[in-house]
């Protein structure tokens, strides 16, 4: 392993238009403009034909330009590629044209140039030491400029001196000669001033510009590339703060040491410790990150320590992530955002927020659950790229957006500390995850999905966790109070219908819980009367089917009048009235590690599933003392995480499904550890067609963050395929009552089939296809693709309303020059489609019916 230390003291409709791209290219070069639109069509299509894999070398440098700045406190200044950088402009910057029309200056139409609208400020990078510059310039002739209208002044600075300078011109004047010797600099910048009176249409055209080089080489600029934003620098300064004493420690940290270390975690991760020692008080602060090669992500988590003898001073408002990232070039801040998980149609809908300069935005979830109504996954979009911005914990956290002229700073962490620290004790941090990003916002998340696939999902014995096709029976029996009996009969009934189920599912009510039914938690052994011989008899007869099974449990809210309330009520936030158990309490935690791994041995159980029905916030802060605060969320959390890892520990093979009340702890943290089996709770036991609309949204939004998560449809003879589609997951739950008569088999075997033969690619890049709308006039639509191996499906569906009886869909990340058999699972018809047809011109869904759902597989065909 190699290591490296140091030592030192501090003194939206556009998504609809994505298809098109390479048709836009193609436009483009019309009037040679090599820059955004070009630059991502040629991208995607290696992407999607070879290296999917891989980000971008621009995306990767300003990852490693971050991690240097920031965890080795080195300086990496950007390369700047060859080619025409847009430092300021009033408007695009457009290559031998302006939009549609030509260059003209005067009564004279040139091919060789670029338009610019005052005031506008461009840096020249060349491939060498230029010699000399000369071009004509003038304000460029129109409809808007016509009449002499704009008055301009342009410029050329070759070293922070002009070197050319023009006087005051208008629109039809003779061509300004520019001349001006470079002196063999390799940069120089092109201005572009209004003359003192506004800038109303100060449209300019630079023509015939042509460098010289030094070694007698000519570039005419026109044919050069256009980059409108330039690459951002990182400082030194942390990306995190606290306050300390009562002081800041932007101020504390640059005095007190630091030491730096690094070493390989494998090939592609390297792990980066700082350590800050308070000399006054012994505080010890950690930055413990990790730096991906495969992928333009870092992370990183923040541990206080007080190594001393006596109580630190008070450690306040501890924000993991608090760093500024600067525009990079002209335009607005853009943040995307989601909506977290409150068990209605709109759950995990997506947001566009444009960050005005002075108003902050601030987002945090209700209750101490973390993606309760706020969700931590954040983008945000700046001139010419973005970064992704994740707070990584299960708790209270907040975030804070803070835009100015400039630039942004992104604050977050957990929402409330101000605590002493005793001695010899540690405390941790969220984990902050940024994933830097160039041009595309879509192809982005789509980075974000495989670098949590690839680092962050779960992986049983080292293998992805496999598409699950479970059902369950404990809806259909009132306080879900199922029993042995009938738990088999189940199960015995999908066998025979010849429904090929993954997983059998137990849910709630296994336990003594009384003619209230589920909700009495707390009695974590198998109701002796329902089931006589434990569940392993349900288990042992899954497994006789082919099927491992899922048990639900709740350790962490207790009900009075249980086991845990009558022996430990010193254990629960909350007492002998039930409450929260504290998982921050060692005892409580050793004792429910020991019984609940007592209870998945002795029971056969192959998948833990826990729930989490109740708000913890309340219980936190209303034990925290007042130089404390924040104290007892940070040892529950710190407990609830090595609860589950020590599970895993003794379990390697077993998976684990987050559930709380739903979608309502998908944190990164928590998905580290396990997959949400339960996306929402936002599910109608009767199968009632009203909710696939509201689930339809939940895909849409989910699957822009969260690669794997499941849902599960109850059987209704009402719009069923139409529901049961809305519904489709990687994990997917199919459910009847199979005591009662009036199902037809042969259709729930058709749509199990249907969900199959898509399964495996919902782990593909995403890509939505139609805007977000929970409007029944309205169809919605979205396509999953896996390059690797080209296969991938649509899902399209047509709501209740909508009069459009087709749509035209344009699909993207196919291969241009493949050719695609597409199937329609309903008619089976095929057609055989090049990849470049179905991204430049769309793939063509027709739905008679209305509701209706389609879903159209394809594969990539050999040549």
């Amino acid at each position: 392993m190699k290591t490296i230390e140091d030592e030192s003291t501090n003194a939206n409709p556009a998504l609809l238009r994505r298809g098109n791209l390479a048709a836009n290219a193609n436009d483009n070069r019309r009037c040679r403009i090599r820059s955004g639109v070009a630059a991502v069509a040629l991208f995607l299509a290696v992407v999607a034909s070879a290296r999917a894999d891989l980000s971008s070398a621009d995306e990767m440098a300003e990852a490693q330009r971050f991690a240097a700045a920031k965890f080795r406190q080195t300086i990496l200044e950007p390369e700047i590629a060859p080619g025409l950088h847009v430092l300021t402009a009033y408007g695009p910057v457009t290559l031998n044209c302006h939009g549609e029309r030509p260059l003209i200056l005067g009564s004279k139409v040139y091919k060789r140039g670029f338009y610019c609208h005052a005031n506008s400020r461009i840096l020249v990078r060349l491939p060498g030491p230029g010699k000399s510059l000369t071009a004509m310039f003038g304000i460029n002739s129109n409809d808007m400029t016509a009449g002499g209208r704009g008055s301009i002044v342009c410029a050329v600075q070759v070293e922070g001196k002009d070197a050319f300078r023009s006087g005051v011109l208008h629109e039809g004047m003779a061509p300004q000669p520019v001349l001006a010797e470079l002196n063999g600099v390799r940069e120089f910048i092109l201005e572009v001033n209004d003359a003192g009176d506004g800038n109303s249409c100060d449209q300019s055209a630079w023509v015939d510009v042509l460098v010289t080089l030094a070694d007698g080489e000519r570039l005419w600029l026109g044919e050069m590339a256009l980059f409108s934003d330039r690459p951002r620098s990182y400082s030194i300064d942390p990306p995190f703060s606290f306050e300390y004493g009562g002081k800041p420690s932007a101020e504390l940290l640059k005095t007190w040491p630091r030491k730096n270390k690094q070493e390989d975690i494998d090939a592609v991760r390297i792990h980066h410790t700082i350590n800050y020692a308070d000399p006054g008080s012994a505080l010890q602060v950690r930055c413990e990150a990790v730096e991906y090669r495969d992928f333009p992500t870092v992370e990183w988590t923040l541990y206080f320590k007080n190594a001393g003898s006596a109580d630190t001073p008070i450690l306040a408002d501890i924000q993991a992530l608090d760093d500024r990232f600067e525009s990079g070039g002209e335009g607005q801040f853009v943040l995307y955002h989601h909506t977290g998980d409150n068990c209605t149609p709109d759950s995990y809908a997506p947001h566009r927020l444009v960050l005005e300069p002075g108003r902050e935005q601030r987002f945090a979830p209700n209750g101490g659950r973390p993606t309760t109504g706020a969700f931590p996954y954040f983008n945000v979009q700046l001139p010419g790229g973005g970064v992704i911005a994740v707070i990584g914990w299960p708790g209270q956290w907040e975030t804070k957006f803070k835009p100015d002229t400039t630039g942004l700073r992104i604050v977050g962490g957990q929402q409330r500390t101000r605590l002493v620290l005793h001695p010899g004790e540690e405390i941790r941090t969220p984990r902050i995850v940024l994933q830097f990003w160039r041009q595309d916002r879509v192809r982005a998340q789509n980075v974000w999905r495989r670098w949590m696939i690839a680092h962050n999902m779960p992986r049983p014995e080292g293998k992805t966790p496999a598409p699950i096709f479970d059902s369950c029976s404990g809806g259909f029996f009132p306080g879900l109070m199922c029993n042995e009996a009938d738990e088999r009969r189940f199960i015995d009934t999908y066998a025979k219908q010849g429904i090929k189920l993954t997983h059998w599912w137990m849910d709630a009510g296994w336990y003594p819980c009384g003619p209230g039914g589920w909700p009495k938690v707390g009695t974590w052994e198998p109701d002796p009367t329902r089931f006589p011989n434990g569940i392993k008899a349900v288990s042992d007869y899954a497994h006789s089917q082919g099927l491992k099974l899922i048990l639900w449990f709740e350790p962490e809210r207790v009900a009075a009048g249980t086991w845990l309330t009558m022996n430990h009520p010193e254990w629960i936030l909350g007492g002998a009235n039930g409450g929260l158990l504290n998982l921050g309490d060692a005892q409580a935690r050793g004792w429910l590690v020991e019984h609940i791994d007592k209870l998945l041995n002795e029971q056969g159980i192959d998948l833990y599933r826990q729930d989490f029905n109740i708000d913890p916030l309340e219980y936190w802060r209303g034990h925290d003392a007042p130089d404390r605060q924040g104290m007892t969320e940070i040892r529950h959390i710190e407990g609830y995480l090595a609860y589950w890892d020590e599970l895993r520990r003794r379990h390697p093979g077993m998976l684990i499904d987050s559930c709380a009340s739903g979608g309502r702890r998908n944190d990164i943290e928590t998905l580290r550890r396990a997959v949400p089996l339960l996306r929402s709770d936002y599910q109608s036991f009767a199968g009632d067609p009203a909710y696939a609309l509201g689930n339809q949204g939940h895909t849409y939004g989910i699957a822009t963050w969260i690669p794997y998560f499941g849902q599960g449809v109850y059987y209704n003879k009402r719009q069923l395929a139409y529901a049961v589609r809305s519904h489709f997951c990687p994990a997917f739950g199919f459910c009847w009552d199979v005591r009662k008569e009036g199902v037809d088999w042969n259709v729930f075997r058709r749509l199990s089939e249907d969900w199959r033969s898509i399964a495996d690619d919902f782990l593909g890049d995403y890509y939505p296809l139609t805007p977000y709308s929970l409007d029944e006039t309205l169809w919605i639509a979205w396509q999953f693709n896996r390059p690797e191996t080209g296969t991938g499906f649509v899902q399209a569906f047509r709501r209740n309303d909508s009069i459009y009886a087709s749509a035209q869909l344009p699909l993207a990340g196919l291969n241009p020059e493949a050719r695609y058999r597409l199937t329609n699972r309903d008619t089976q018809d095929e057609v055989v489609l090049s990849g470049r047809e179905l991204m430049d011109q769309g793939l063509r869904v027709a739905i008679p019916e209305k509701p209706g759902a389609v879903i159209i597989t394809y594969r990539a065909l050999e040549n």
